[in-house]
């Protein structure tokens, strides 16, 4: 079995383009519809959707495409857009280079409650006010992408910031300007960041709390308040999304899956995975495959 299609510039025919928007309906052309085949970035990438029918799977998860819909897609999601016709939006990507270059702090991103690398991403609806707002910032990036202007991509910057602020107003959780202060965002993306590096190994919630010198009650009533679920569901939607990725991109068995992700025994993987999913590992491959 081939490796998941990574793209690891954001432009191959321009290695130090670090942003890049286009309108979906001029990549619809491009492609005459073809569909891309499911494949990850080394970037972040922002669907904005005005108009659009199909499907957009995220890490195996399918969201139906709709009218004033925003995707946020974060750098290792495994995605691919389905369309039944033509969509209307833009497509805009932009590196982590991106944002030193045109200071926007990477914190700043990793504070945001828009790029949910593990478990659920759908899209975020708009009332039709705010995605107007949003659509008129992204049409004013396309003139500037396009144009010669100075500084043109600080500009773009900025522009890219006020969307990103206006969706993370608009989200159910706390938006930036929470009661959690300073050190409580901090907390989460040094948590976050612990996961991804020991989540193979250590699956407690405990484990992580003592590497933050905190309570794991701590630990989960902060994470809650920022994100909407337990430090522990987090912990296991990081799990089950690699489970997810190794079934359909590696040749690896359900027993060698199992040990990698440090569960002791295949059958406690099967089960963890059947609990998450209502699928059995060997049923979620198949059907992913077909």
């Amino acid at each position: 079995m081939t490796a998941v299609k990574t793209y690891k510039s954001i432009n191959s025919n321009q290695e130090n383009l670090h942003f890049n928007i286009a309108k979906m309906q001029d990549i619809y052309t491009l492609r005459n519809g073809k569909v891309d085949e499911p494949h990850r970035h080394n970037f972040y990438s922002v669907l904005i959707i005005s108009k659009a029918k199909g499907i957009h799977k995220i890490d195996f998860n399918a969201y139906e495409l709709a009218e004033k819909q925003i995707f946020f897609i974060a750098p290792g999601q495994v995605h691919q857009v389905i369309e039944h016709e033509k969509s209307e939006g833009f497509s805009m990507t932009f590196s982590n280079h991106f944002l030193v270059e045109n200071s926007i702090p990477i914190s700043f991103i990793e504070s945001l409650n828009l790029f949910q690398n593990y478990g659920q991403s759908p899209p975020l609806q708009l009332e039709s006010k705010a995605f107007e707002s949003v659509e008129n910032f992204a049409n004013q990036i396309v003139e500037l992408f396009n144009s010669n202007a100075a500084m043109k991509f600080l500009s773009i910057g900025s522009f890219l910031k006020l969307i990103l602020i206006a969706c993370n107003n608009s989200c159910a959780i706390n938006p930036i300007e929470s009661d959690i202060d300073i050190s409580g965002a901090s907390l989460i993306r040094n948590f976050k960041n612990s996961v991804n590096q020991n989540f193979k190994k250590e699956h407690s919630t405990t484990f992580y709390a003592n590497q933050l010198f905190i309570t794991p009650d701590h630990l989960n009533r902060t994470f809650k308040a920022k994100v909407g679920k337990t430090a522990k569901e987090f912990i296991q939607a990081r799990i089950i999304t690699e489970a997810k990725r190794l079934l359909f991109f590696s040749s690896l068995t359900n027993k060698e899956i199992a040990y990698q992700l440090g569960f002791n025994e295949p059958a406690n993987f099967s089960a963890f995975f059947k609990k998450h999913t209502k699928l059995s590992p060997s049923h979620f491959k198949k059907r992913e495959i077909k």
